[in-house]
């Protein structure tokens, strides 16, 4: 199967080239290296350095003919979505409609699609299934949720299968600092320095951390699932809730390195708690998270140092 992985110089999308690779699939990536790293990939991994809004894209997929998109490109900061809703609505949204207008066009068959927890917003109840309310409190979350219409509609109109992926915060080896796991590359790059961390809030904010690797998989059984089980969505989750806390505790286990902690004011947007319910996509697509938080924070934490 030949798929293009738009975003696939970068943290999550590089992962999701070498699990395709293992499988005997044919992976092209499509990234216009803002964030992304050509060196997280393999020299022989073919990338085609391009913006998803490059007016010249659907002649591109017209080129080459792909079997499946993974779609991976966007904006992934929380903070920035507020500072600048102009900018995330047109890469999230705007640079979707371009993708997907593409796919249609040249006959792509299925799309993938990573959403996230911010669309839920800040809920009570946990864990969060794919059927509570949604209810975004940043602009990130709201382009992630409009997103989602967009390929169910794509679907209903055109007959474009998808997979919608709400990740839980992704955490592991070349992950940057910015989108909703880049709290684990922050400590780990200020561990390995002795340097101050500043966590936001006051520390008993969980989240639902899952590792790369993990990810990856699942990104390659939505890929080869049957229709009937996807054209839906499907948090990617461990089903477990870590605090930061804990988890500056786990990291200064694993690194065997302590560090002074300062508080600051909580982010605007972001949620106290969070959570999600897997056992959707567990069954959907024959797929468990394997990494325990203490090895993917150790395998983490030793490529920072």
């Amino acid at each position: 199967m030949k798929v293009l992985i738009t975003g696939g110089a970068g943290f999550i999308g590089s992962h999701v080239v070498e699990t395709l690779l293992g499988t005997g699939h044919l992976p092209v990536v499509l990234d216009n290296l803002s964030s992304g790293r050509r060196e997280n990939l393999g020299a022989d991994i073919r990338v085609v350095v391009m913006d998803i809004l490059d007016p010249e894209l659907e002649m591109f997929f017209q080129r080459e003919r792909f079997d499946a998109v993974i779609h991976l490109a966007a904006q992934t900061s929380v903070p920035y979505s507020l500072e600048r809703p102009d900018v995330d609505c047109r890469i999230n949204l705007q640079g979707l409609i371009q993708v997907l207008e593409a796919c249609r066009k040249t006959g792509v068959k299925r799309v993938l699609f990573p959403s996230s927890a911010a669309v839920y917003g800040d809920v009570a109840e946990l864990p969060v299934s794919e059927n509570s309310p949604a209810s975004p409190g940043s602009f990130y979350g709201l382009t992630k949720l409009t997103s989602e219409k967009y390929l169910a509609l794509y679907q209903e109109i055109y007959g474009l299968e998808y997979a919608v992926m709400r990740y839980a915060n992704v955490y592991g080896e070349r992950q940057g600092d910015g989108g909703e796991g880049g709290v684990v590359s922050i400590f780990a790059r200020k561990l390995r320095r002795g340097e101050t961390v500043t966590v936001f809030g006051d520390g008993g904010q969980t989240r639902d951390f899952i590792y790369v690797g993990d990810v990856a998989k699942a990104n390659l059984q939505a890929l080869l699932a049957p229709t009937e089980k996807i054209n839906r969505v499907l948090n990617i989750s461990t089903r477990m809730q870590t605090s930061v806390t804990e988890l500056l505790r786990v990291m200064q286990q694993v690194t065997g390195k302590t560090t002074e902690v300062v508080f600051s004011s909580p982010r605007e947007g972001d949620i106290y708690h969070s959570m999600l319910d897997n056992r959707a996509a567990v069954a959907a697509l024959d797929w468990q998270p394997q990494t325990g938080l203490d090895e993917g924070l150790a395998q983490t934490c030793r490529y920072w140092e």
